[in-house]
């Protein structure tokens, strides 16, 4: 068993809820790759969250039928497409790229950056909600700015269970900033840009800290889209890393 699987294995687990089906999610690494260290943005969740209230976390959330419908420039890379059919039962290419337009909603949601392109003017047809938000700030969600990188499974008996896949985007694909959005009142009460070592230090979900260690390891490695993406879950009581 590797470090990341006893890791994820040992941490302490509610195992008192009835069975729940995996909700598909997705989060986003926002990285700053122009320092010599690297960085990648996190957020600190509210403490009057009942969901790790209080821990610092990447912006992310569950897949809205909204998500399937935007309309986006660009196109999810060839290779991580087809990683994230694997290990579906009921893979799509609307699905794969219904995830990545979700990791770039929530990131919107929660931090007030829009990931796309400003050259195209507003989306037309933008599904109501956040998307018709985004849509009106003139930018075009741009797909092609992300690459899937990570997947866990939350384990069985959970309160809250995600099939969440991990995400990367350069800092330098954001066209426009909201202000405000961050705040005392707001999902995530503050925003800290830290490189990878600080990022330990932080507060810190247990899959966090392993998916940082990854992305890490895939930068250190050249960051190339032919990197195998990891993919967490249980197994007979014990976690295991499987590569898509």
């Amino acid at each position: 068993m590797s470090d990341h699987t006893v890791t994820l294995t040992q941490a302490e687990r509610t195992r008192v809820s009835t069975n729940l089906k995996p909700k598909d999610a997705a989060t986003m690494l926002i990285i700053d790759r122009s320092l010599v260290r690297p960085k990648v943005l996190m957020g600190k969740r509210h403490a009057g969250h009942k969901f790790m209230p209080g821990k610092y976390v990447f912006p992310g959330g569950r897949l809205d039928e909204g998500d399937r419908r935007m309309v986006a420039t660009g196109a999810v890379p060839q290779v991580c497409e087809d990683r994230l059919l694997k290990r579906v039962q009921r893979p799509s290419l609307g699905k794969a790229r219904a995830l990545a337009l979700a990791a770039i909603r929530e990131t919107f949601e929660e931090t007030g950056l829009l990931f796309g392109s400003d050259e195209f003017g507003a989306p037309e047809a933008a599904p109501p909600g956040s998307w018709s938000e985004f849509a009106a700030h003139g930018v075009f969600p741009d797909l092609s700015a992300v690459t899937f990188v990570a997947r866990a499974v939350t384990p069985p008996r959970r309160p809250k269970r995600f099939d969440t896949r991990f995400f990367t985007i350069d800092a330098s694909a954001v066209a426009k900033t909201v202000e405000g959005v961050v705040g005392p009142d707001s999902e995530l009460v503050d925003l800290v840009w830290v490189d990878f070592d600080e990022a330990r230090e932080l507060d810190l979900p247990t899959i966090t800290k392993v998916i940082i260690q990854e992305v890490e390891a895939r930068i250190e490695a050249g960051f190339g889209p032919w990197l195998p993406v990891p993919f967490y879950w249980e197994k007979r009581g014990s976690f295991v890393r499987e590569e898509l």
